[in-house]
């Protein structure tokens, strides 16, 4: 049986990864990463997830995953992005919501998406790396909707659904959302190289 790092101190992201990976972990053990916390300098969220999943590794020694996600919105170039968690310059979900609200006030145009990069490293250079991208493309919403979720969920109507994903059931969510496709993506990976 293999242990895997998910590189976070958030217990909520390894429970949701645990319920998402579900089979494919198979007898495997997903773990939350207790070591220091990185540096998030890179310039993309494929950078950041490495940054994560590296030093989980390098602290532990086992293969580890990470991610990296935000919200991109198409009127805003793409921001907030990698920004996205410290967007209103401190690391309040509401602060950041409204933020991204006042700046859209005015925008016709309110396409976004959700954006997660998942990492995985399990090994020395670059054949030890793997990195997976997965989007939810959607709407921002004019005003917050629903109580669930976390972040910019409120704000965020999905592609195809009348729901903000704050609205959606967490078995709804983990079905379909960014970090659903990137991490179910990363799981074929685990198969073919961990079994």
């Amino acid at each position: 049986m293999t242990t895997f790092v998910l590189a976070t101190h958030n217990a909520h992201k390894v429970a949701e990864l645990r319920r998402i990976l579900g089979d494919a972990l198979g007898p495997h053990e997903l773990v939350g990463y207790e070591g220091p916390a990185p540096i998030e300098d890179g310039d993309s969220f494929e950078e950041n997830a490495l940054i994560k999943a590296r030093a989980a590794y390098l602290e532990t020694g086992r293969p580890s995953l990470a991610d990296d996600s935000g919200i991109c919105v198409d009127a805003l170039d793409g921001a907030p992005g990698i920004d996205s968690a410290h967007y209103s310059g401190s690391r309040d979900d509401d602060a950041n919501l409204r933020q991204l609200l006042a700046n859209l006030v005015d925008a016709p145009d309110r396409s976004a998406r959700f954006v997660c990069v998942a990492a995985l490293v399990d090994g020395d250079g670059p054949e030890g790396e793997v990195v997976v991208r997965g989007e939810w493309p959607g709407t921002v919403l004019v005003a917050p909707a629903g109580e669930g979720g976390f972040g910019y969920d409120p704000i965020f109507r999905p592609e195809g659904e009348t729901r903000s994903a704050a609205e959606l059931s967490a078995e709804e969510k983990d079905a379909d959302s960014h970090r659903s496709r990137a991490f179910r993506a990363l799981a074929e990976v685990l198969r073919e190289r961990h079994g």
